[in-house]
């Protein structure tokens, strides 16, 4: 039996472009040098068939796989849509926030020990929020060491940031 032609077998559709044959294959992960989640990529054969397809990192580029590419990412929107939505109805709510630490200091003004991003979210968390706030969105570059008045960015989305004041004084001994 004779073997298929390189244009003919089937889903391995294959294209030869100044000599090499190549792949059109769908992105599942970001590939450095290559694309992103979802680009439609041309690939040589042999790097699809070795190294990107058993990897999970893509797969096929054919009609069904395109439609279904088309569908999740309609999908993926709609999400962002919703999330982008969610995260300025919480920034209203978080608008105008300032809080008070009362810590221990020195004469200096320097603090004995410091106020960090965890203790900034774990005060937001006690106050009357319906939404957890996690310590990672709360944007602190550096611990505060030092009394005084700090706007404290927090992030709720890419696009999306608000600043609360955070007021540190020196606690009655």
């Amino acid at each position: 039996m004779a073997r298929p032609s390189v244009k003919d077998q089937g889903d391995r559709r294959q294209q030869i472009v100044d000599g090499e044959r190549l792949m059109k294959l769908i992105l599942r992960k970001t590939v450095d040098r290559l694309g992103g989640q979802g680009d439609v990529v041309d690939v040589k054969a042999g790097y699809a068939r070795n190294y990107l397809i058993p990897q999970g990192l893509a797969f096929l580029a054919n009609a069904g796989n395109l439609r279904r590419l088309e569908l999740e990412r309609g999908a993926a929107e709609e999400h962002a849509k919703h999330d982008y939505l969610e995260a300025r109805r919480r920034a209203s709510l978080l608008e105008g926030i300032s809080m008070v630490f009362h810590v221990r200091a020195g004469e200096d003004g320097k603090l004995f020990g410091a106020v960090t991003n965890a203790d900034v979210a774990d005060r937001l968390n006690q106050g009357e929020l319906d939404f957890e706030v996690d310590r990672r969105i709360v944007m602190l570059e550096e611990p505060l060491k030092m009394l005084g008045l700090t706007k404290v960015a927090v992030r709720l989305h890419s696009q999306i940031e608000v600043d609360i004041e955070v007021q540190v004084e020196k606690a009655e001994e």
